[in-house]
């Protein structure tokens, strides 16, 4: 991915919380020379070898023959974006995007079923373990788990990152300040999450 020296986010502790923050990724592979995505939920592990990644895809998905023994997986992990409208700077320029992303590149291998029940044990505790009557493991039925059978478990073991954090970095304060305003202003989630980390980064 390019991105601008400015851009350039690479404090690993930010970026491994990023990850976790925003599992929801497009998983890319390739297959006779043309891309394949996917959007699928992963969860991020920290291991002594580095960051994994652990998700699962329905075993009619083309995509899982192109995921095992494969070096060259991509993660592609999105946050808050948003358009900057140039009437927002205190002097005439061009308007622009500003947005968060995390590109993870690593190997990949197609799990047992075995570790696919592990994995999927893990997801169901960080989504379910909270709520009443939650959908834990333990509390499926064995009719439930029987569709197990119809998904495949990827692991990607992440070898390479890439993080672009575009947030108006090369504006001055002032200019920072109106576009924070403004995109709290739309009233949109997304617009405050990124003025939110615009703020985050310029007053930190």
């Amino acid at each position: 991915m390019y991105i601008p020296k400015y851009y350039q986010m690479e404090n690993y502790t930010e970026i491994k919380n990023f990850m976790m923050a925003h599992p929801f990724i497009t998983l890319v592979t390739t297959a006779e020379g043309k891309p394949i995505a996917t959007h699928v939920p992963v969860t991020v592990e920290e291991r002594e070898e580095g960051l994994v990644l652990l998700g699962h895809l329905a075993k009619r998905n083309p995509q899982c023959d192109t995921i095992d023994q494969n070096d060259h997986v991509l993660a592609i992990f999105h946050g808050p974006h948003d358009y900057i409208s140039s009437s927002w700077y205190e002097e005439e320029d061009v308007p622009t995007w500003d947005y968060q992303s995390v590109h993870a590149y690593g190997h990949g291998r197609i799990m047992s079923d075995t570790e696919l029940q592990e994995a999927l044990k893990v997801m169901l505790t960080e989504y379910e373990a909270h709520r009443e009557n939650g959908a834990t493991w333990d509390n499926l039925s064995d009719d439930t788990k029987k569709q197990m059978a119809g998904i495949r478990g990827f692991e990607v073991k992440i070898t390479t990152i890439e993080a672009a954090y575009k947030l108006s970095q090369t504006r001055s304060e002032a200019d920072k300040d109106h576009i924070v305003s403004e995109l709290k202003k739309t009233g949109k989630q997304m617009s405050k999450q990124l003025a939110e980390q615009i703020e985050q980064q310029y007053r930190s």
